[in-house]
């Protein structure tokens, strides 16, 4: 499972950097922020990135997730008991998996339709969104059998 926990990190470690570059005024995958803003959060009417503030907070959340599989895998120390880092390994894994299962239905189609956030969604969000979440899952699920 440590080969599992390591792709986890380095996939949720990508993640936060793209969030950290758009804190800091990227604006990639667009040619400007609205184009970003379209490609990237989707929603109507949003034209511009979020605040900075905002994508450092999602950063930091997802730095602190891409630690989690490998503090449940022990590779490095740390003051949790394991049964702490198992239930908080599972409650990422329901985030990852509502988020994931979300941007299949009807009605976030209806709450974030711009494109091309909506194809980017279907096609890659979404599904990496539903594999992390598995992943999450299947590492707790090894450290600690039902």
């Amino acid at each position: 499972m440590i080969v599992l926990a390591f792709a986890l990190s380095l996939v949720l470690l990508l993640i936060t950097a793209l969030h950290v570059y758009w804190g800091i005024g990227g604006i990639w995958p667009g040619r400007d922020a609205a184009s970003c803003a379209h490609a990237v959060i989707g929603f109507r009417g949003v034209d511009e990135m979020p605040a900075p503030f905002a994508s450092f907070a999602v950063a930091a959340c997802l730095g602190l997730a891409t630690l989690w599989p490998m503090a449940l895998e022990g590779v490095f120390a740390t003051p949790f008991p394991k049964a702490g880092l198992a239930a908080t390994s599972l409650l990422i894994a329901l985030v990852f998996l509502a988020r994931g299962i979300a941007g299949f239905t009807p009605w976030w189609r209806r709450l974030t339709p711009e494109q091309p956030f909506a194809r980017l969604d279907l096609r890659y969000y979404s599904p990496l969104c539903l594999l992390i979440g598995l992943g999450f899952a299947v590492l707790d699920l090894t450290e600690f059998p039902a």
